[in-house]
């Protein structure tokens, strides 16, 4: 698949790349989420170098590397290098003589530091260095966020304010899904979604079945010979340390305890020993927690807890629950099992690019807050509500992917019900009310509708989704 929408990320990176003076640049983010390609990208652009480190000894370590470095400084692997300090300070003289800047990417760097934790100090007076004579740009980047956090992010981290760029890798945005599929279609850029969210990896091994997302999902998840049939373990495993003790929260997760009292009587123990557990997968990115919309997320001890990703929620609800049966089903009844959570799946990814997109939608002079979920007692729930900044506008709205897509009378049937419906309560009582219908698709010719309902399609929400904030 062609490397598409890091363009705010490259400008970033590219900037410290044509200074040609020492740097120290940390990318980082979660399994998945295309670090290695965009930095691969990055460094062929200006005549860099990317490495990956793996779980070696430390010696072995600086082996390989000295042997990529021979690319770009000759001789550099004819030497036995007895720690770090001495491989940098090796590096500084060679790459000074050739008038070499990098930059140089050190990948999964946790892995370094976890072979060697005096690294980190060694790099810290290593950049110092090379920062007053002009040296090399130093890129270092990793998936654990807490090895990350540790060696370069806190702020008892020996390379902690060292850093002239950080920057944190996020999925990539719904809006270039059509671009990655080659479909001007919303319901087929929403179903891909439903099935792979925004990890580029996932985009690139279905990209080759375009808008079958049925067979990309059986060949690629359901088949036990897919690659991502053992993927949550995988990714579980890979980090560091590794959270594969974590399994079982985010089990009880998949098969529907949203709530820390649910999930603790799922797994039969103390609410307090799943505390820990569901913080750490939220720092890794595979659980988020949800607050209702106008709560202080602080305060309020009415959350949920959900699986953050369209492919987890996928994986589990047809690979974890079908395990046995998957590895002697034929095809045809491996889609069965897609076949009847996927109502559910593509409303609530459907649901979750609505709230991200209704903030950006509103009217130039209107300026709204970020939209969520709201489940009050009395009120009912709401798909998303959100608000305008001083109170004055409530905005409303329900989203419904029905793959046919929402005639004239679906949409009045809908207003009516929202009408009907106590709306959460509020800080304020605000001065105007908007009730918005989301659809990826309307039946035309749509419906004639006063000045306080809006139809939002899916096209809309694709252009929404394709500009950085």
């Amino acid at each position: 698949m062609q490397f598409i929408n890091r363009h705010a990320e490259i400008r970033r990176l590219d900037a410290v790349g044509r200074r040609n003076a020492a740097a120290l640049v940390v990318v980082w983010g979660r399994r998945r989420v295309g670090k290695s390609r965009l930095l691969t990208e990055w460094t062929e652009r200006h005549d860099g170098l990317y490495w990956v480190a793996d779980e070696s000894a430390a010696t072995i370590q600086r082996r390989y590397l000295a042997e990529e470095l021979e690319a770009v400084l000759p001789d550099f692997a004819r030497v036995d290098y007895p720690d770090w300090a001495a491989f940098f300070s090796r590096l500084s003289r060679d790459a000074a003589s050739i008038g070499w800047h990098g930059p140089l990417v050190l990948d999964e760097f946790p892995y370094l530091v976890a072979q060697a934790p005096e690294l980190p100090s060694v790099i810290q007076k290593w950049i110092d260095r090379e920062k007053r004579q002009g040296g090399i740009t130093l890129a270092l980047a990793g998936s654990s966020q807490r090895m990350m956090q540790s060696a370069v992010l806190d702020a008892s981290a020996p390379l902690y304010g060292r850093a002239d760029e950080v920057l944190k890798v996020e999925p990539l945005a719904f809006g270039f899904v059509p671009e990655a599929i080659a479909s001007d279609s919303a319901m087929d850029a929403l179903e891909f979604f439903t099935c792979w969210g925004g990890m580029p990896r996932y985009w690139e091994l279905a990209g080759s079945h375009g808008a079958d997302y049925q067979t990309a999902v059986d060949e690629l998840v359901l088949s036990p010979m897919g690659p991502l049939h053992d993927e949550v373990e995988r990714l579980l495993r890979q980090e560091m340390p590794s959270a594969i003790t974590l399994r079982p929260v985010l089990d009880a997760i998949g098969l529907g305890a949203h709530r820390s009292s649910e999930v603790a009587g799922r797994l039969q123990t103390p609410a307090t020993a799943i505390t820990r557990p569901l913080a750490q997968l939220q720092e890794l990115g595979y659980v988020c927690r949800e607050v209702p919309f106008g709560e202080n997320e602080r305060r309020t001890k009415r959350s949920l807890y959900r699986l953050a990703d369209p492919f987890l929620r996928l994986w589990f609800r047809t690979v974890a629950a079908h395990r046995g049966s998957l590895r002697i089903a034929a095809a045809v009844d491996r889609r069965r099992y897609l076949t009847n959570v996927w109502p559910q799946l593509r409303a609530e990814a459907w649901e979750e690019l609505c709230r991200a997109a209704i903030p950006r939608l509103a009217a130039p002079q209107t300026r709204l807050l970020p939209a969520a979920r709201s489940w009050t007692a009395g009120a009912g729930e709401w798909d998303a509500v959100t608000g305008s900044a001083d109170g004055s506008l409530l905005v409303l709205a329900e989203c419904k992917a029905t793959p046919r897509g929402l005639d004239a009378r679906a949409v009045r049937r809908i207003l009516n019900a929202m009408e009907a419906r106590q709306p959460p309560p509020t800080r304020r009582r605000p001065r105007q009310r908007e009730f918005w219908v989301c659809s990826p698709t309307f039946v035309v010719p749509r419906p004639e509708l006063p000045s306080h309902v809006r139809l939002v399609d899916g096209h809309e929400v694709i252009m929404a989704l394709s500009e950085p904030q």
